[in-house]
This record gives structure tokens, C-alpha cells and sequence, in this order.
């Protein structure tokens, strides 16, 4: 039985998991096309940018979230309440949270790009930003209470794998002179880089911030009844 228990609450919060990571990326993607359009700015993704991030970005790390080991301790926490919402106002704060971090990230690397390089350049820029942060931002999405420092940074070789293939797909995208054709990309050079990999990681560091600032304050079950949780 304890087995059992053990088992749904590592079930259940990995779909947390899931929907917590999609939701903030997908919210974002939204926010940085209309805050362009709101703003008079040229479009900073294309369609085929975004079908790109929802087919291979993000589908390959949120299937390895799925299968996030139990994280420590989760037999020591009270039941939840059976009335708790998947999208809980925790959940729905955080998602707000995650997805301006990455508007302010992606719409910041674009306007900045804009003003030294051409059109297509810049939303290269943008593109690579918005993949990067999204791929970073997995890794926080394996908890919502502990920081990745906590958990581990192997503890999930899916998950390094899943990431790992999605942004050796993503570079063929910049490199391969065919494809940078298909996806309206340009080589990004070392010092473009400089912009585009501070930028990408505004998301997980807001993220891995707030876990340590804000702590989750959870009941916790009594000394030596940890089993019948």
C-alpha cells in the first residue's frame, strides 16, 4: 500500500510537472507575439519558429518530465487535499512568473539585436534565445519546492537526453545551409552568443530564485507516520 501511495503521488506530481513546463512556454510564446505586435515591433518568430518549438522544443523534455523520479522526501509530506486543483493558484503564479521572464528575455535580445543587425538576424536571435531558455527551463520544472542544485543535475538521464537531442536539432537549424533556408535563420557568431546565452538563462535563474526566496510551506506528516501517508 505504502508502495502504492508512494507511486501516485510521484505520478501525480510529475503531471504537474508536464503541464506546469508546457503552460509557462507556451503562455510566453503567446505574450512575446502580442507585446510585439502591441508595440509596433516586426514579428520576432515566424510560424514555422513556432512549430518548431512546440514539435521538438518542448515536446521532448516534457515527455522526460514524465518521467521525473519521486523527489526526496515525498512520503513525508501530508495528504493533499482531494479537492486541490491541478491548476492551483501556486501553479498559475508561477506560470505567470515564468512566462514574462521569458518575454523580457526573448523581446529583449530582439529589440537589442534590431538596432545592429537586419531583420532576419535578429529573430534568429530571438529564436535561439526562446529555444534555449525553454530547454533550460526543464530543468527547473522537475520541482516545484527544490532548487536543481537539490535534486541533482543527472538524476534525470532522460531528461539530459530528451534536451540534449532537441538542441543538436535546433543547431542544425542555424548551421546546415538547407535548413536555414526552411526555418528563415543566420549563423549566429561567438559574439551574438554573448547576448543570446545571459538572456536564456533569465528564466531559470527567476525560477531557481523564487524556490529559494519563497519556499513552499507544506505540512508535513508526524515523526514515524510517514508510512501511512
Amino acid at each position: 500500500i505504502v508502495r502504492a501511495v508512494e507511486e501516485g503521488r510521484v505520478i501525480y506530481t510529475n503531471i504537474r510537472k508536464f503541464v506546469y513546463f508546457l503552460l509557462s512556454c507556451n503562455v510566453g510564446e503567446v505574450l512575446i507575439v502580442f507585446l510585439a505586435e502591441l508595440f509596433g515591433l516586426p514579428l520576432p518568430l515566424l510560424p514555422v519558429h513556432l512549430l518548431w518549438l512546440n514539435l521538438l522544443t518542448d515536446a521532448f523534455p516534457a515527455l522526460a518530465l514524465g518521467v521525473e523520479p519521486a523527489e526526496p522526501g515525498i512520503m513525508n509530506q501530508a495528504p493533499r487535499p482531494p479537492q486541490e486543483p491541478l491548476l492551483d493558484r501556486k501553479m498559475v503564479s508561477g506560470i505567470a512568473l515564468q512566462s514574462i521572464a521569458l518575454t523580457v528575455a526573448v523581446l529583449g535580445v530582439f529589440a537589442a539585436s534590431l538596432t545592429d543587425h537586419n531583420l532576419e538576424t535578429a529573430r534568429t536571435m530571438a529564436f535561439a534565445t526562446l529555444v534555449l531558455a525553454e530547454l533550460l527551463r526543464a530543468f527547473t520544472s522537475r520541482s516545484e519546492n527544490l532548487t536543481i542544485f537539490r535534486l541533482g543535475l543527472f538524476t534525470n538521464p532522460t531528461l539530459l537526453l530528451g534536451t540534449s537531442l532537441s538542441a543538436g536539432m535546433f543547431l542544425l537549424t542555424l548551421y546546415v545551409p538547407a535548413l536555414k533556408t526552411i526555418f528563415h535563420t543566420t549563423s549566429i557568431t561567438p559574439a551574438m552568443w554573448h547576448l543570446v546565452l545571459p538572456a536564456a538563462l533569465l528564466p531559470a535563474a527567476v525560477a531557481e530564485i523564487k524556490k529559494t526566496l519563497f519556499p513552499a510551506r507544506r505540512h508535513r506528516v508526524p515523526a514515524g507516520r510517514s508510512s501511512q501517508a
